[in-house]
């Protein structure tokens, strides 16, 4: 968290992640590039533009795959968290790896002629521009835009200036982008390259992606949801959030209301508080976070808040709904009802440790 705008708050965590992401991706081009090399041999043999350039553009449908594969996995198994934190550094080194293949392909297949390069490319001068009949090239300009556009809007400066909501719709358009790449790859190199691999692997990528989202998906339906009439009148239509000791000290389980956003209930010691589930930074999950010297800490950019009142310890200001938490028997249950954000609420605590 931070009171000002700054350019890049570095940590010790931050630059190993980055200096792993740069060098594994360094590693992979140059892997792609020797195998390339190997694969193809004399007469078969591609230059070294072509195999960079599709070094760089493996790369980067790669790099997407994994960042739109990184929120689910978080969901599905905590272990992937530390990957969430800096996703938006990966997002960024994404860019760059598909501004460098478009780079080498406009200087490789248009800047050998008197038109400007950019446009030898995306409008050919011939009668059948496109072999595969659609525009492919335009398909991954358009998502090269819509990249740079994420990341050009990455820093908290543009969060707070364009609003959580413009801000998340914007890099919503990432699934747009992934769309729009695998058109680019399935209508233009797939069209030349007739090896059964790259539909094998490009399929494998789409159907391992799509099916991570729907797995994750299908655990949030599933989650705990309306006590039953035998808890009597004071806890009907209360939300059971599980057995107490299902509730890891420190985490939090999170439960889906039959309307509006999920909440989040955790544990601190024998105390049990619920929250909404969305930080009122950008929207990061904070059910997937953990209580911090004494503050739930969402995993996105560690923005925190006290779980008694969903209140940011000063100087900061934001505020998120609380809820009420009652237990009974060795169950957790959270009423629905959202209080104003900011609203203090006593934490409901195990029978013998206190109040409850």
């Amino acid at each position: 968290m931070s009171v000002n705008y700054r350019w890049v708050q570095w940590n010790r965590h931050k630059r190993v992640y980055d200096a792993t992401a740069v060098g594994a991706i360094a590693l992979f081009i140059g892997a792609f590039v020797i195998v390339g090399s190997v694969v193809y041999p004399g007469e078969r043999a591609l230059s070294g533009p072509i195999l960079l350039l599709r070094a760089f553009g493996v790369t980067a449908l790669l790099l997407l795959h994994i960042v739109l594969a990184i929120g689910p996995l978080a969901r599905l198994d905590r272990r992937f968290l530390p990957l969430l934190y800096n996703r938006r550094h990966l997002g960024v080194m994404l860019f760059f790896v598909a501004l460098g293949h478009a780079a080498l392909v406009f200087l490789f297949y248009g800047g050998f002629g008197n038109r400007n390069p950019i446009m030898a490319v995306l409008a050919p001068d011939r009668a059948l521009s496109w072999p595969s009949g659609l525009p492919y090239e335009k398909f991954g300009f358009v998502a090269l835009m819509i990249l740079f556009a994420m990341a050009a809007t990455s820093h908290d400066f543009w969060l707070k200036n364009l609003t959580p909501r413009v801000w998340k719709s914007l890099h919503m358009l990432v699934y747009v982008a992934y769309a729009l790449l695998i058109a680019h790859v399935v209508f233009g190199a797939m069209q030349s390259e007739r090896s059964v691999l790259y539909p094998v692997l490009l399929s494998a990528g789409v159907i391992g992606l799509g099916s991570l989202h729907l797995l994750a998906g299908l655990r949030e339906v599933s989650r705990p949801r309306n006590a039953e009439a035998q808890l009597g009148v004071e806890l009907a239509g209360w939300i059971d959030a599980g057995r107490t000791d299902a509730i890891e000290d420190g985490r939090a389980t999170v439960v889906c209301p039959g309307s509006g956003e999920r909440i989040a209930v955790f544990r601190d010691g024998d105390a049990f508080s619920a929250v909404s589930n969305v930080c009122a930074h950008q929207g990061g999950p904070l059910g997937e976070g953990a209580i911090v010297d004494g503050c739930i800490t969402c995993p996105w950019h560690g923005y925190q808040y006290r779980a008694a009142d969903g209140q940011s310890p000063p100087p900061y200001t934001e505020k998120i709904p609380t809820y009420e938490v009652r237990i009974a028997g060795e169950r957790v249950y959270v009423n629905p009802s959202a209080n104003a954000p900011g609203t203090p609420v006593e934490p409901a605590r195990l029978e013998g440790k206190g109040d409850g």
